[in-house]
């Protein structure tokens, strides 16, 4: 058995959580879920970060304390995710004990490997974005990048992080691991920016109070972005439960958006080397999600939560859409005209209607029991390519691939039902063969859909009179042709996809 060990980014608590926050929090579960299904032990992290001044400030302006405001914000996330059948693992917040301590540890041991020194800092920080940019980095009139906001000069006593000492040593990391970040452009993006040279970094504040205090000099506390990018480690038991860590950090996979590449694909791994852990083993990196050709943010007018989406769609229509229509590694344009575009097309009158159609028939001609596969149907050889094309995608991280491999096997079937017409002939062997080799396919279906659509592969599982849940089968083995036994009640039920006509 494999370990699998993924994570999101945790999301910062300025505000509910968008469609955004959902695509990646969507594509990391499936990802999980896959892994599962064929036998990995897997551990699924996700989270919410909640230091820094942003939070601080926006807690001031409601009149709250930060601890107070971020208990309010938080379980917000984890009520989206929960909504969204998101099954993590763990959900950590950066304001627990367990991770105050863990950053305490892991930046104690960078301090006592040399790697952390005090000096004076000047610089232009933006506190939405909680960094600081060089001149050449910013607007004309000093406006942030992302915020499009004045940035403010700061001066003050840091601590600083000898990023420059890891220049050459992640340059050798990345030669040696040619497949560590994709994709290969987001990889490359990176290595130019460590080729481009390293400077040393400000980890520390002393003019806020909002965060993980500097355990051997209190008057400081760790940057925001460093406290967080610990929480990685924090939920695995680093420094506390040293062989849970061991198992579990080799395999991780770290899911991001594009824009905190420098965060975990430089800064991050000369980190963990600094620290003397080995640097994270995968990061898999995605694009933005837009909305009129804008990305979609906590800080602009064009977020949308999930709740609404879901309210609208429903749950399993709005992650097939997502995983489906939006490629990990691109950016995508999310749209109420694409959701239902893929619900009538691909749920509707694809799954939907090979369900609705093969329970009729079976209802109508043989008295609501499935009959059992035929060996020797051509569909065997589908759903064989299928299994293979599907687990294929699956294992590169491209659920979009894998779900329209899926569908292949979906619209073969309907075609064959097309071409043999059982609804028109007499009851006997070769309608039971047609249709019991259809309700075979519906089994793998259900199977290969779990990731995206675990609702809608429950109720398929339960109407072709299957018991459990299917996720509880382990592939390859359970995707070989022939495991419908035939004989079970076959339910009819209403539609699974009612078309849409907006």
């Amino acid at each position: 058995m494999s370990r699998y060990f993924i994570t999101t980014p945790i999301y910062y608590v300025k505000d509910a959580p968008h469609v955004g926050h959902a695509y990646t929090t969507v594509n990391a579960d499936a990802l999980a879920r896959w892994h599962r299904l064929v036998g990995d032990d897997v551990f699924f992290l996700t989270g919410t970060d909640e230091h820094g001044q942003k939070v601080a400030r926006a807690a001031e302006e409601q009149r709250m304390t930060p601890l107070d405001w971020t208990n309010q914000l938080s379980p917000r996330f984890a009520e989206a995710w929960a909504g969204l059948g998101i099954s993590n693992d763990d959900f950590i917040r950066t304001t627990e004990p367990r991770h105050a301590a863990a950053v305490g540890r892991f930046l104690s041991r960078i301090n006592d490997n040399g790697y952390i020194y005090k000096d004076i800092y000047r610089g232009l920080y933006c506190v939405p974005c909680e960094r600081y940019y060089a001149p050449d980095e910013l607007l004309p009139g000093n406006l942030c990048p992302d915020h499009r906001i004045p940035v403010e000069e700061l001066e003050e006593e840091n601590y600083f992080f000898r990023l420059g000492a890891f220049e050459q040593p992640l340059i050798d990391w990345y030669a040696a691991n040619p497949d560590i970040v994709l994709p290969e452009s987001k990889r490359n993006e990176a290595l130019s920016f460590i080729k481009g040279g390293l400077n040393d970094i400000s980890i520390t504040r002393t003019s806020i109070d909002w965060g993980v205090r500097v355990p051997w000099d209190e008057k400081h506390v760790f940057y925001v972005w460093y406290d967080a990018l610990i929480n990685y480690v924090t939920a695995i038991g680093y420094g506390e439960d040293e062989a849970r860590f061991d198992a579990w950090w080799p395999s991780v996979h770290h899911l991001i958006g594009k824009e905190i590449i420098r965060f975990h694909c430089v800064w991050w791994p000369a980190m963990c080397m600094a620290a003397g852990i080995d640097p994270p083993a995968h990061v898999q990196v995605h694009g933005w999600l837009l909305l009129g050709g804008d990305k979609m943010s906590n800080s602009s007018v064009n977020r949308i939560t999930p709740a609404e989406l879901i309210t609208e769609y429903g749950v399993d229509p709005l992650r097939y859409h997502l995983l489906r229509d939006i490629p990990l590694g691109s950016d995508g344009e999310f749209s109420a005209e694409g959701i239902s575009a893929r619900y009538n097309s691909d749920l509707a009158n694809n799954l939907g209607n090979l369900l609705s159609r093969v329970a009729t028939v079976v209802g109508s001609k043989c008295d609501g029991v499935g009959p059992a596969p035929d060996p020797s149907s051509r569909l065997a050889g589908v759903a064989g390519e299928v299994l293979v094309e599907t687990s294929a995608a699956w294992e590169a991280g491209a659920p979009h691939l894998a779900l329209e491999s899926t569908w292949r096997l979906i619209r073969e079937t309907n075609a064959e039902l097309e071409a043999t017409e059982p609804w028109k002939a007499e009851p006997g062997p070769l309608v039971d063969a047609v249709l019991g080799s259809a309700l075979e396919v519906l089994r793998i279906v259900a199977i290969l859909i779990g990731p995206a659509m675990p609702t809608t592969a429950i109720e398929i599982w339960r109407r072709i009179g299957l018991d459990g849940d299917p996720a509880d089968q382990r592939l390859p083995g359970a995707g070989a042709w022939g495991g419908y036994p035939g004989g079970l009640p076959v339910e009819k039920g209403a539609p699974l996809f009612p078309r849409r006509k907006d």
